[in-house]
């Protein structure tokens, strides 16, 4: 006898099943770890910095002093952004490229340009309390190696991105409808695949800097 026929013998079935069984109802609360909109950013920010990112949270007017700031203090030199609502309306590229700094948006380089880019900088499409993860949804206008190749990613995240759980995140993104990649973060990149000794940055940015705007 087969595994397979031994499970099928244990479940009771002398035949395959015509139709896909429907799965139990599973308790909310059993499903949901955080039950509440209210605190949502300090709760990510506490599981954001448990997966090794950095978070700073500022004022909109603050933003900038601290992006350059941190800019300045990490050696970077050559920044890549998305075309985006958020930092067109802060004026981001502008005030990086008098403030020293090379920044072009997704428009203007290819993707073999990008390598040569110190940091990437990003909005989110969401934030997981639950999880302390970035949700960022790919497009024309946001290529998915913004956030993948430079070897530092910063973020800036609105109030409106946070959202409490991956439950929410996915029936958000379903009704957003659209297909596309989305990459789910959760820290630096990391790997242990020689001889289980970690490495940070191999397969992605080696550091993550979060600005949330209050």
């Amino acid at each position: 006898m087969t595994v397979l026929e031994k499970v099928s013998a244990a479940l009771g079935r002398t035949s395959p099943l015509l139709e896909a069984p429907i799965p139990p109802a599973i308790s909310e609360p059993l499903v949901r770890l955080v039950h509440s909109d209210i605190g949502l950013p300090e709760l990510f920010a506490k599981r954001a910095e448990e997966n090794k990112m950095h978070v700073t949270a500022c004022n909109v007017e603050d933003l900038m002093g601290h992006l350059i700031g941190f800019l300045r203090e990490t050696g970077c030199r050559k920044i890549a952004l998305p075309i985006s609502r958020l930092l067109d309306g802060l004026e981001v590229v502008k005030q990086l490229n008098h403030a020293g700094f090379e920044a072009k948006r997704w428009d203007q380089m290819t993707l073999d340009e990008l390598y040569d880019y110190d940091c990437g900088v990003t909005d989110v499409t969401y934030a997981v309390a639950e999880t302390g993860s970035l949700v960022i949804r790919a497009s024309a206008k946001h290529g998915r190696s913004l956030s993948l190749v430079p070897p530092i990613h910063v973020a800036i995240l609105e109030p409106k991105n946070f959202l409490p759980d991956l439950v929410d995140v996915f029936d958000r993104l379903a009704k957003d409808g659209g297909a596309g990649n989305i990459n789910f973060i959760t820290g630096p990149s990391k790997t242990s695949d020689i001889e289980m000794n970690l490495v940070v940055g191999v397969h992605g940015p080696c550091q993550v800097q979060l600005f949330i705007l209050q």
